[in-house]
Formats: C-alpha cells, sequence, structure tokens
C-alpha cells in the first residue's frame, strides 16, 4: 500500500442488550416569575391634548361638511418654512373640487385669517390653498393616489381628524 492510501475503519452499529424500550422522563419545570407578555402590565398611556389654531379646525369642519373623502391633517411643525399644517383631501369629480375649495376659503375668511393664494387649473384634478400657516391640497381620487402628498410629507405628525372635528 501506499503511504497516501490510508485504509478507512468501518464501524458495526453497536446493538442494545436491554430488552425494555426507551422511555422518557418527564421533567416538571418550576413556575417562572418572569413577567411574561401575557401577564405583563401594559402602561397607562396619556391623553395627548391636541391644541389645533381655530381657522384649521374651521377647514376641516368645511371639508367634512362638503363631504369630502380621505380628510388627513399633518402638523408639519419645524418640518416645514411655508407652513405648519398639511390638510389633505378627496374631491369625487371637478365640481365637488371647486365646492370644497369655496367651502375652505369661507372658512377661512369666517375664521379671521384669510386665504393668501389659491392654485388650481381648470379639470387639473388639484387644488390648493395657501392660509398662511395652513395648506389644503384638494385632490380628485386618481390625483391623489398619483401625487402621494402623505408620503412626501410622512415625517410630519398625522393628527386625528375625529377627534378635531368633535372639538
Amino acid at each position: 500500500m501506499s503511504p497516501l492510501k490510508k485504509k478507512k475503519s468501518v464501524s458495526k452499529p453497536t446493538q442494545r442488550s436491554s430488552k425494555r424500550p426507551l422511555q422518557r422522563v418527564a421533567v416538571k419545570h418550576k413556575k417562572s416569575t418572569a413577567k411574561t407578555r401575557s401577564n405583563r402590565l401594559t402602561p397607562a398611556f396619556k391623553p395627548v391634548s391636541i391644541s389645533v389654531p381655530k381657522h384649521v379646525l374651521a377647514v376641516i369642519k368645511a371639508l367634512d361638511e362638503k363631504k369630502a373623502e380621505g380628510i388627513r391633517v399633518l402638523e408639519l411643525g419645524q418640518l416645514s418654512s411655508v407652513a405648519d399644517y398639511m390638510v389633505v383631501a378627496t374631491g369625487t369629480s371637478d365640481p365637488h373640487l371647486r365646492a370644497l375649495r369655496i367651502a375652505v376659503e369661507n372658512a377661512l375668511d369666517e375664521a379671521g385669517s384669510p386665504a393668501r393664494g389659491i392654485e388650481s387649473q381648470k379639470e387639473s384634478g388639484w387644488t390648493v390653498v395657501d392660509g398662511i400657516d395652513v395648506m389644503v391640497h384638494l385632490f380628485r381620487p386618481d390625483m391623489r393616489e398619483s401625487y402621494s402628498m402623505e408620503s412626501l410629507w410622512r415625517d410630519g405628525m398625522d393628527l386625528p381628524v375625529a377627534k378635531l372635528l368633535k372639538a
């Protein structure tokens, strides 16, 4: 034999001499005193008080009264130098967008903070109302999906519209 080739040793399986089958021993565990998710107390959350200017509340209520869909309010705060709040809503058609725009303008006027500017092109599907510290974007459903304004400003705090409407 050459020194490079070594003989492989083959081992034969050993047979058990016991006549009884193997049995598993049941181990009893002590009850743990650690808190698990199921028995851990959940912390009590303090309700967050939302302080929104009255003209922003007036805009939200006007949009709700005119049956705007998908109203979202984002607090931009330090994220934007353009506005502190952004309101995004959907109108079902171009005439509905016009009605929503007029309702927003009237709400701002009545709240003592008239709109500074309005940008809308005929049948564009998008209208912007600049209320100085609140920007209101009104979209048709297809345009809202296309521009996805909420995802552009996802760092802003999303305020609960249902609570704001009750205020």
